[in-house]
């Protein structure tokens, strides 16, 4: 991996050039996008980049200031502890950046003996370290990166495919937590799932030295799970193993492939490490296999839908009743009944379940996120906004804490403040069509045309995957019908109209997402008038808000039978 990225805005490329090559004449290892492979996701193989570099170089300029790209890359690396940061042209870093000393490179001609450069390269060394070629006879140490390959489901049974990613995370997740060891981010990983994988592409494009692949076969009360370790840069198994257990010893499994993998290495495991990787939340397999399958139907491409929710609360309760002191199965579970409550108007309380979470664990951030959502709801938004910064400070790599902050910062009409976390979110997991739907919304409103039509063909692909695996899923469908509309495909959007309303006439939420695309992409403001007038009829408080605020809408609000259903549910609803 590198030891440098750097973060510019394209019309600043000539000065981001000069600067990768000042620094490589120093010595150190450099990387910018001009390095991008063709067959990477851009979003990926930047996080991948931004978290291995010991130091990222953000160059700010008005371009910069402006570039949403630069802001999420330099707010990476605050997070991160290593920003580097110049100013091209004398403009000021945003907020909160411009409380990091930042070196003035205005009118920089490249010229290494510049003060603001030999700042620059001062902090860059503080961060990197030294340069120095090894000594004669003496060969460098190799730096270990890992990717943990998806495992693959063994079992015959498509529905165990929860059990064998949930694995794959865990182990992930362990291995993260050796500090000899620095480990391909899950999303990257789960990137390459169900593909051949070249381990001499990975070893090129990720810096990868190590591959763990394996497989996961589960048959009732017993599983098997079978791993190898694959040295990429000389192509030989490292070691390989078989576990043929009873699933009470799932726990164990993990923990000796993750100790295994870390003694083929020759690696040493420090003693917190040993007790960081042991530690599972619960000990008991039963509740284990159930908050896995209620995070599956959460994460599922079915946003939205009261089904969804609803099962996932169903068993997170009953994961809850095998074991109590479970705080991720209770923090679920509040997630799934505060959507309930706030989007689908139930008598649900998620709240007390946040609580009794946050009790067992206060550093559990779904359940924060919970109480983000009812500090929003009684109208206190800054106190949700804090609630928020406090879970994405615990946990930066949450899907759920990226999503709530994303969806809280659009409900409060800060739609550019909300793309990061859905970049972020869609990033995470490989079947999130919700967010790529937002970003669509997103991009739509902020004019930024190269990203709309990029997030629109990354959330068609994954919504053409979700159908083929389940037809009668309206609710995913809708979700590809904005970016439909967005590239242009007007006839496809409305052939994928009618399928999901013969689907799924009754789901409101599937309604509300086709109406957007039919007012903002299709211009047939008199069938998106149509979709909502159940919705209108039925709306939430929550709802209510999201809605007045959504951009995809700002063609219909000025016509007189949209003012008619919005004002009868204002009244319904006690709003003056």
């Amino acid at each position: 991996m590198s030891d440098i990225f750097i973060s510019y805005a394209r019309p600043n490329e000539p000065l981001a050039k000069q600067a990768a090559e000042a620094l490589r004449a120093a010595g150190y290892g450099v990387w910018r996008d001009d390095e991008l492979p063709a067959h990477r996701a851009y979003s990926d193989v930047i996080e991948e980049r931004i978290k291995s570099a010991k130091a990222v170089l953000v160059l700010w300029s008005n371009d910069a200031v402006r570039s949403q790209w630069v802001r999420a890359e330099a707010d990476a690396a605050r997070e991160a502890g290593t920003l580097v940061q110049l100013s091209l042209d004398g403009v000021l870093p945003p907020m909160p950046f411009n409380q990091i000393q930042c070196a003035d490179l205005m009118g920089w001609s490249g010229d290494i003996h510049a003060p603001g450069w030999e700042k620059v390269e001062s902090s860059i060394a503080s961060l990197v370290g030294s340069v120095a070629a090894p000594a004669p006879g003496i060969e460098a140490v190799r730096e270990v990166v890992v990717c943990a390959l998806p495992f693959v489901n063994m079992s015959g049974d498509p529905e165990q495919e929860y059990f064998s990613d949930g694995i794959s995370e865990d182990i992930i997740t362990d291995l993260s937590k050796v500090s000899a060891l620095s480990v391909i981010a899950r999303n990257t990983a789960f990137s390459f799932k169900g593909k051949p994988v070249d381990t001499g592409a990975l070893a090129h494009d990720l810096g990868v030295t190590h591959v763990l692949e394996g497989s996961v076969r589960k048959a009732g009360s017993r599983v098997r799970i079978s791993a190898q370790l694959t040295d990429c840069m000389i192509s030989v198994q490292l070691w390989a193993d078989r576990y043929d257990r009873d699933l009470t010893d799932i726990f164990a499994i993990q923990d000796e492939i993750s100790k295994a993998i870390v003694g083929a290495l020759k690696l040493k495991l420090l003693p917190k490490e040993k007790k960081a990787i042991e530690q599972r939340g619960t000990t008991n397999p039963d509740a284990y296999n159930l908050y896995l399958m209620a995070r599956k139907q959460w994460i599922s491409g079915k946003a939205g839908d009261r089904r969804r929710d609803e099962a996932v609360v169903r068993i997170c309760r009953q994961a809850t009743k095998v074991d109590p002191s479970y705080a991720k199965a209770w923090a679920l579970m509040a997630l799934g009944q505060s959507e309930l409550r706030f989007w689908h108007g139930l008598q649900e309380d998620g709240m007390p379940a946040a609580e009794q979470a946050l009790a067992l664990d206060p550093h559990q951030p779904e359940a924060i996120c919970v109480k983000a959502r009812y500090l929003q709801g009684e109208g206190r938004d800054e106190d949700a906004d804090r609630q928020l910064a406090l879970a994405l400070e615990i946990d930066p790599e949450s899907w759920e804490v990226n999503k709530e902050a994303a969806m809280i910062a659009f409900r409060q009409g800060r739609v550019a403040e909300a793309v990061p976390y859905w970049e972020k979110a869609i990033s995470l997991v490989e079947t999130d069509c919700h967010s790529g739907h937002m970003l669509v919304c997103c991009y739509e409103a902020l004019n930024d045309r190269a990203n709309l039509e990029r997030i629109a063909r990354v959330t068609i692909a994954r919504v053409e995957k979700e159908v083929a695996q389940d037809p009668t899923n309206g609710s995913v469908m809708a979700m590809g019908v904005s970016a439909l509309g967005a590239l242009g495909d007007a006839n496809r959007a409305r052939d994928w109209i009618g399928r999901a309303m013969l689907m799924d006439p009754e789901n409101n939420s599937m309604r509300y997402n086709l109406a957007c695309a039919l007012s903002i992409h299709l211009n047939d403001f008199e069938t998106a008038l149509e979709l909502l007038e159940p919705y209108f009829a039925q709306m939430t408080m929550t709802q209510l808000r999201h809605i007045d605020v959504d951009p995809d809408f700002k063609n219909l609000r000025d016509l007189p039978r949209y003012q008619e259903m919005h004002s009868a549910a204002k009244a319904r609803l006690n709003v003056p």
